[in-house]
């Protein structure tokens, strides 16, 4: 009698498929972070309704791999679904220490559904590679330094196709929506609603399967190097190395200096002393005898006595040349660049008489023009006496 009332108050499967329908709505709809303890609650209450829906599913055998798709009632086709919902509130938890666990969970979630969708076919799609698939894949193509170009253009093409084919089913559901949800639709368009649901998730769970792999392979890296850090830690905790410094660069800096100015190598004290020891600072009046400041006094002393030497007869030499001056004209003796032009010859009425000037026909200076009238009017002026006129 108890095993009956207690059989009474489980909950059903449709209540079971609904609310956790409800729950992965409100999830993904969601403005509060994913991590967040209200979403988390959902997230935990959803995988255990959806747990204990495919155990109900398991425990009944609706689905059987001896009947056809036709064959399904149309109201337990939305079944189908289970673990796909399962794979996606998987994704949702939080929690980095066992995020590759979560994603190996669902991603075993989503292959299950599109399994069963492929047996029982419901859309034509290639079914991801399994781990031992992949790895085979991985250690045949090891050799390949790039991925196949032909391989990325039909993976770029058939997300481009998934894509056109998500849009056509939304825009198909909103409209089959509100006909199946309030119970007036028939038999034919329940089944297209929920055909049309699976082909969706089957869209997305591909999708999802992609992801999981790559974040999948960047873990399992992130891991590998965390080992291999910690293998070589031995090798960090021996002490560091001296610095050294390289031959050739000390031979160059003694030769091309440091690159900057050098130190001083005296101070200003030692400075001041070695000066003063030559005599040399200006304050000290009379410098101090050293052999060298006598050399030089001895080597000036010597050309003043040869200068006074010589004088007598550079002055008898200044006096020739003078003599020479006033008894021959300037340009005496100069016959360049005259040719055979004769000169004139006239004579010059200044205070300096007697003295004859030679000029040539082709000097054309003004001054020099000038210079000849004026010689040959005063010439003539002393020869003929012009009448004054009155």
């Amino acid at each position: 009698m108890a095993t009956a009332e207690d059989e009474l108050l489980l909950p059903r499967l449709p209540e079971l498929f609904e609310t956790s329908k409800q729950l992965l709505d409100e999830v993904e709809v969601a403005t509060e972070p994913t991590g967040s303890r209200i979403i988390q609650d959902k997230v935990s209450k959803g995988l255990d309704l959806l747990k204990k829906a495919a155990e109900m599913l398991s425990q009944l055998d609706l689905f059987s791999r001896n009947e056809d798709l036709e064959e399904i009632a149309s109201t337990d086709l939305k079944y189908l679904m289970v673990p796909a919902f399962q794979g996606a509130l998987t994704m949702k938890q939080v929690n980095p220490s066992k995020r590759l666990d979560h994603l190996e969970w669902a991603r075993e979630h989503f292959l299950n559904y599109l399994t069963q969708c492929q047996y029982y076919h419901v859309a034509e799609f290639e079914l991801p590679k399994t781990k031992n698939n992949s790895t085979d894949n991985n250690t045949a193509s090891s050799s390949m330094a790039y991925p196949s170009l032909v391989a990325m253009a039909s993976q770029r093409q058939a997300k481009i196709e998934r894509y056109k084919q998500k849009k056509e089913v939304e825009h198909r559901l909103s409209a089959l929506k509100s006909a199946v949800e309030s119970g007036q639709a028939d038999d034919e368009r329940v089944r297209e609603y929920y055909l049309l649901h699976l082909r969706r998730w089957i869209g997305i769970s591909l999708e999802e399967i992609e992801s999981i792999d790559q974040e999948i392979k960047i873990l399992r890296e992130k891991d590998s190097s965390k080992e291999e850090s910690t293998s070589y830690s031995s090798h960090q905790d021996r002490p560091p190395m001296k610095p050294f410094v390289l031959t050739r660069n000390v031979a160059q800096a003694k030769v091309f200096g440091a690159g900057y100015p050098s130190l001083a190598s005296m101070t200003v004290n030692d400075w001041y002393d070695q000066h003063q020891k030559y005599g040399v600072l200006p304050d000290q009046g009379v410098a101090k005898t050293t052999p060298e400041l006598k050399r030089g006094t001895q080597q000036q002393e010597d050309q003043e006595q040869k200068e006074d030497e010589d004088d007598e007869q550079m002055l008898h030499r200044a006096r020739e040349w003078d003599d020479w001056k006033d008894t021959h004209p300037r340009g005496y003796g100069n016959r360049q660049n005259m040719g055979d032009e004769p000169a004139i010859l006239f004579w010059h009425s200044s205070p300096h008489h007697g003295i004859f000037q030679f000029l040539k026909w082709k000097e054309k200076s003004t001054e020099k023009w000038l210079c000849i009238i004026n010689g040959c009017m005063n010439y003539l002026k002393n020869i003929i006496k012009v009448p004054s006129i009155t």
